[in-house]
């Protein structure tokens, strides 16, 4: 596969006459793609149907002439503000009823029918106008659903459309009370109009309330895709993207990507190590100049799931960003390490955010390539490197690798909704599993929940999935590979009730699940061989083998014929004792990674990077700062 540089530009910030210039020194950069427009509609449209597409003409006629491909972004992040007054209703409300206005982006509800119109139209217009451009060789849709929380609305619009929702998913005001066990606290319904939105309740809204919202909620943001997405593929055949955001989960990423070619997301390291790893000070200090050694890594690998193998990096981060608590430069040669990382995990494209830096606005903080004076900025150095570099490098040869990892967005939707124990997500959990997999040196494929065929995997983890199909667990169960589950896992059924006969009830492994508890982060349970549980702890029952105790007697793993049932949320030396003797059942040969190095296998190259700002020395290598080092796979 052809690995290929890009960058982000706005056409529309500087004046017409430098655009030859810019598109140039972009190709002389070693740049393919450049992706326009996503913010433009201000522009295109500055007041109700002026329509101004002369200068984005331009702007692709000057890019493409270059030798430049175009990804054409659609504007339908910033409604400008004539849009507003038109459609007032059309702001999203935060879970206190609070609108989420106007003066930055994202500020429309997903469920408003007036707006989507309005995008129809626009996207409509633009397809039509350049679906046959040779210069525009793909797609965006809007950008980075969800981020800055404007996944959830609690607005008119989206209570009207929840409840149409619910009446189409439910069929019956009574099948919906039972469903909810509404019949508690006497909160049943008598007709689908009574139904308000999880928010501004006395305490804690139902469970099942909350958990039915999320999912509607997800739901229109798939058809807010996928209406852009047909109107598109009407007038063009150049493939689709959108670009998601890091720890953005609370809309199905899956869905979402089964209407698109590409599945991209937007690669912040140092930025989201201080606000989303939730790493704590010591390591946010040890990698404050280069962010977390496995954040980047496991979206690469859930991007790739989510786009079925074909994914991009749309948005690179180049130097000091404007938007974390802190904003510090990377260490040279970063810029190089989180590129190739990319690469390393089957990328097609790394496009680097932004080509210059903006003198003005929200975003003046944030590094370019370009300073704004359009001297060189610190990542340029790595970025023609890395031009070189891909001269001579050999394509990227995809392999599978032998450990998947289930992620579920519905999972994180559940826990969401009810972790039992502050700062416990989910996504914390599977994080922890993937890092500690890493730890290991092992290569991980993130798999969809509705995976079920699992041939070549020889270890395969589903911790946390709170509801489990049967036809899951029969899969599952029906594996050669050492099958890890737990905990939380089959914990609720598909409404969030506890089911009976009690989680997991997996075939083939006897395992129930007594009672639960939350931890105080100031009590872990220690395990007997060293290591802890933390956050969250399961007490078993049953005749499965107990493979693993806590010092208190109780079981922290318990097995039979390849299953194994986790009993708990492990620290990292928890997760080492756990999956070391599991790789080795599963025939996978482990390495003790110092902190900061990581390895990443294809099928001809095994990869290695040095996360760490110092030397490491590993088997007798050393490894620099920000280092890549590529390794032939039969060496």
């Amino acid at each position: 596969m052809k690995r290929t540089l890009g960058t982000c530009y706005y056409p529309e910030h500087w004046e017409p006459e430098i655009w030859p210039e810019d598109a140039r020194r972009m190709v002389e950069a070693g740049l393919t793609w450049v992706r326009i427009g996503e913010f433009a509609w201000s522009r295109l449209e500055p007041t109700p149907g002026d329509l101004r597409f002369e200068w984005l003409d331009q702007a692709i006629e000057v890019l493409g002439s270059a030798g430049l491909k175009v990804v054409l972004g659609t504007p339908t992040a910033t409604p400008p503000r004539w849009m507003v007054d038109k459609h007032p209703d059309m702001i999203a409300l935060d879970v206190d009823g609070k609108p989420r206005g106007f003066g930055s982006r994202r500020h429309y509800c997903f469920s408003h029918l007036g707006y989507r119109e309005e995008c129809a139209r626009i996207v409509g217009l633009l397809a039509e106008r350049y679906g046959a451009n040779s210069h525009v060789a793909a797609w965006q849709t809007d950008n980075e659903y969800g981020c800055h929380d404007t996944t959830i609305s609690y607005s008119d619009a989206a209570r009207v459309g929840f409840q149409g929702w619910c009446g189409e998913r439910y069929g019956s005001v009574e099948a919906l009370n039972n469903a909810w066990g509404n019949v508690f606290w006497s909160m049943e319904y008598n007709r689908f109009d009574q139904i308000a939105l999880p928010n501004l309740t006395v305490t804690e809204p139902n469970p099942a309330h909350s958990l039915a919202f999320r999912r509607y909620t997800s739901d229109q943001v798939v058809a807010f895709n996928r209406l852009q997405v047909e109107i598109i593929k009407q007038h063009s055949s150049a493939p689709i993207a959108h670009n998601y955001m890091g720890r953005i989960t609370d809309f199905d990423h899956y869905k979402v990507g089964d209407d698109l070619e590409i599945a991209s997301w937007d690669s912040y390291p140092m930025g989201f190590l201080e606000d989303r790893v939730g790493a704590d000070a010591a390591h946010q200090k040890a990698f404050a100049r280069q962010g977390d050694p496995d954040f980047q890594a496991f979206h690469h690998d859930l991007y790739r799931a989510v786009g079925k193998g074909r994914w991009w990096v749309m948005e690179q981060q180049p130097g000091p960003v404007n938007w974390a608590p802190y904003n510090p430069a990377p260490l040279d040669g970063m810029v190089r390490l989180w590129s190739w990382e990319a690469f390393a995990h089957g990328a097609e494209a790394v496009c680097y955010f932004r080509w210059r830096q903006a003198p003005m606005a929200q975003e003046q903080m944030h590094a370019g390539l370009l300073r704004p004076d359009s001297e060189e900025a610190q990542a340029m150095r790595d970025v023609r490197q890395m031009r070189d570099e891909l001269t001579d490098a050999p394509e990227v040869q995809p392999a599978q690798a032998r450990v998947g990892l289930i992620f579920d967005y519905d999972a994180d939707a559940a826990w969401a909704v009810q972790p039992h124990g502050a700062g416990l997500s989910y996504f914390g959990l599977v994080f922890d599993a993937y890092k500690a997999l890493r730890k290991l040196g092992l290569s991980i494929d993130i798999l969809r929940p509705e995976t079920r065929d699992f041939a070549g995997y020889d270890l395969i983890l589903a911790p946390g999935l709170m509801h489990m199909s049967e036809a899951l667990k029969k899969a599952l169960s029906q594996q050669n590979a050492q099958v890890l589950i737990g905990p939380r896992s089959g914990a609720r059924d598909q409404d969030m009730t506890i089911p009976v006969p009690l989680p997991p009830a997996l075939p083939g492994l006897d395992v129930t699940v007594d009672r639960v508890e939350s931890l105080r982060p100031d009590s872990p349970e220690a395990l007997s061989l060293s290591g802890a549980f933390t956050g969250y702890r399961e007490i078993l029952t049953g005749s499965a083998t107990v493979t693993l105790t806590a010092e208190d007697g109780n079981a922290a793993v318990m097995s039979h014929d390849g299953m194994h049932y986790l009993a708990g949320w492990p620290d990292a030396e928890g997760w080492k004792i756990i999956l070391t003797p599991l790789c080795a059942q599963a025939g996978l040969e482990v390495i003790d990674l110092p902190e900061g190095l990581r390895r990443r296998d294809t099928a001809s190259e095994t990869f290695w990077f040095n996360y760490a700002a110092h030397d490491v020395t590993f088997d007798g290598r050393s490894f620099a700062p920000a280092s890549v080092t590529r390794d032939p796979r039969d060496a």
